[in-house]
């Protein structure tokens, strides 16, 4: 078990570890001046380019989201065998897997890389198709099966999309009873409540959950079975940020218009640029609805503008309802 966090000044065998995982990634540590085992500037570049590439906080100390992302970009299709258990399996090669069950067809999920009953539920009906057995595992009959189809169109919409798309559509075009949850880590409670009144008015069933862990938000809003989600953080930098799920082969379309409505939204009020991007923190990636993470700031916008900003927010998701796939459907310049 390594003792987490690693950053400067740490030495040891842990930090080779990590220093040997950067460089099976292409981000090598030692060329910036640092000996195996000694966590130094070339390393701490090293973890802030990971974490860059990966859609993760860029602070140049690995913690406990950078370790497991880290492990988990270990992983390539054919390493090893997946399967559901508990707790389930992660992983980029749970992500390949389920990108290209998707471009096939089969509904494996969100291409999340997280291994669950829908991926195994996928794997049992391509199995089925491709005369393997059919016991919902990947192992090497089904990855050489998949291989043999050669289908790399990971950029292509995946059958969860188009279906996600469709249940769009096809659902109410305002807020009237739209189930929607308003996360924070217990530092916004008076936007949260000013952004909560007005959703309500407008008809909205609203869940505001305060909570720091992106990952207890996520199963609570699930569970909730919402429509939509919005976590809120503050920046203490004069910037805003608007961020939603992107993975190796998936990227959510319906959050990235909802973080471009947003972000529009606190451009015009603040002056400053919103920067929208994909990211693989917990609350985007565990979630099952569109949701989005708006990182706002400078600070002192939210304690002396909340109506304003909670105007901004309740305009941005009514727009949104309004036709969610109003923006382009194929992930452009953000992130």
């Amino acid at each position: 078990m390594i003792a987490l966090p690693l950053h400067l000044g740490h030495h040891g065998e842990a930090v080779w570890d990590l220093q040997h995982r950067l460089s099976a990634l292409g981000l090598a540590t030692e060329h910036a001046g640092d000996p195996p085992g000694v966590y130094g500037p070339g390393t701490r570049a090293g973890v802030q380019a990971f974490q860059l590439r990966f859609g993760l906080d860029v602070d140049g100390v690995c913690g406990e989201l950078t370790w497991s992302i880290l492990v988990e970009a270990g992983y390539q299709l054919g390493d090893r065998q997946l399967y559901l258990r508990a707790p389930m399996m992660r992983g980029d090669d749970v992500a390949t897997l389920q990108g290209r069950l998707g471009a096939l067809g089969f509904d494996a999920g969100r291409g999340d890389g997280i291994f669950g009953p829908l991926t195994a539920a996928a794997i049992a009906e391509f199995q089925r198709n491709a005369g393997i057995d059919r016991d919902g595992i990947c192992g090497t009959d089904t990855v050489a099966a998949l291989h043999r189809l050669g289908t790399q169109r990971t950029a292509a919409l995946m059958v969860n999309q188009v279906r996600e798309r469709e249940r769009l559509r096809a659902a109410s075009p305002d807020l009237v009873g739209r189930r929607v949850v308003l996360g924070h880590g217990g530092d916004l409670s008076a936007l949260t409540q000013a952004l909560h009144r007005r959703l309500r008015d407008a008809g909205a069933l609203v869940l505001t959950l305060h909570h720091p862990d992106g990952s207890a938000q996520a199963r609570m809003a699930n569970t909730f079975d919402a429509d939509m989600v919005l976590g809120l953080r503050v920046n203490v930098e004069p910037a805003n940020r608007v961020a939603y799920f992107r993975g190796i082969t998936f990227w959510s379309q319906p959050g990235l218009q909802l973080a471009e409505q947003i972000g529009s939204g606190l451009t015009e009020l603040t002056g400053l640029q919103a920067e929208v991007l994909g990211m693989r923190l917990p609350l985007l990636r565990e979630t099952r609805m569109p949701t989005v993470l708006a990182e706002l700031g400078p600070a002192s916008l939210v304690v002396t503008a909340n109506e304003r900003v909670a105007a901004i927010l309740a305009a941005g998701l009514a727009q949104w309802v309004r036709d969610p796939m109003l923006l382009p459907t194929v992930e452009g310049s953000a992130g």
